[in-house]
């Protein structure tokens, strides 16, 4: 497989797009527990969404740079790690984004409020740092 550099690219400015709409959101202050349920799947769309395009960008730069294979979601992370492209404390704070998602996608049932909101509260700025991370990678790849 080969690294399609424009197609990560083309994400990563989608997800921007997404970082963009979930601070409109939180600065709104219609995502806390018992707003309506427009806000609350707006908010839920935008984290998934977020969450997909940053598990889909690092499949793709693991499997097509790296040939790594990541076991699931939370490995796309660690690998991600391990391979330099993120750092530990980014990890760190992505840690737990790959179940979250599986939350949001399959198990819509145990969904808690209080634990979107937090997802809310810090979203925009890790995806963010995602962004930043991968385009210092990508450019790092330029360079050689």
């Amino acid at each position: 497989m080969v690294l399609r550099v424009d197609a990560v690219r083309a994400r990563l400015l989608k997800l921007e797009e997404v970082i963009s709409r979930l601070e409109e959101i939180e600065r709104a202050g219609v995502a806390t527990p018992g707003g309506t349920f427009r806000d609350a799947w707006a908010v839920e769309r935008g984290l998934q969404l977020g969450a997909e395009i940053v598990l889909d960008v690092g499949n793709h730069v693991l499997s097509a740079h790296f040939g790594v294979s990541a076991e699931d979601h939370e490995d796309v992370i660690a690998q991600l790690e391990r391979c330099g492209v993120i750092s530990h404390e980014l990890r760190e704070r992505l840690k737990g984004l790959g179940g979250f998602r599986n939350i949001l996608v399959h198990d819509y049932l145990r969904l808690d409020p209080d634990r979107v909101a937090a997802h809310l509260a810090r979203a925009p700025r890790d995806f963010s740092d995602f962004v930043v991370a991968l385009r210092a990678w990508l450019e790092g790849l330029q360079t050689r």
